[in-house]
């Protein structure tokens, strides 16, 4: 399978993550972004961001090559209905990305860095990989800090507890 091939199924796996993606960022109300169940953990509102950013962190790898956390902006969305236009806005930049990536692009190398510091480098297909497999680790993350808030969690891979369609 050649790079775009690949391209083309994570398209497909980003469209297959999306719909419980954006059912569980929906549903987390705005006045609970400083929430955190333990003093080591994140706060749900920058989880809830990760979440919704992480489809972006695809579209640089393919279209800039690099992050650098120096220059890097992070959203700061207001409500929960700006959140959600953030994690639109990144799937169809990811998504796009992907669609018009050539090859050459693909088989290049992705930089991760602080300023001038390079702190990681990695293929780029195995950089979209890995950002795919983190942001349904997060996801998952945030659906236990759903549940610990009395958040319906929807169903994702089959039904939940609180989504009992069968």
């Amino acid at each position: 399978m050649d790079n775009t091939e690949l391209a083309a199924a994570y398209i497909k796996e980003l469209e297959a993550e999306y719909s419980s993606t954006r059912k569980c960022l929906e549903r987390i109300p705005f006045e609970l972004f400083d929430y955190k169940p333990h003093p080591k953990s994140m706060q749900m509102g920058y989880l809830t961001l990760l979440v919704a950013e992480i489809p972006q962190w695809i579209k640089v790898m393919v279209e800039e090559g690099e992050v650098n956390f120096a220059t890097y902006n992070h959203n700061q969305p207001r409500t929960t209905e700006e959140l959600l236009e953030v994690f639109e806005d990144n799937m169809a930049g990811a998504k796009n990305a992907l669609q018009s990536a050539t090859d050459e692009v693909l088989s290049g190398t992705f930089y991760l860095k602080n300023g001038e510091e390079e702190l990681y480098s990695q293929p780029i297909m195995e950089g979209i990989s890995s950002s795919i497999n983190h942001w349904v680790h997060h996801r998952g993350q945030l659906t236990v800090y759903m549940r610990l808030n009395d958040i319906q969690v929807p169903s994702i891979y089959g039904p939940s507890a609180d989504d009992r369609t069968y």
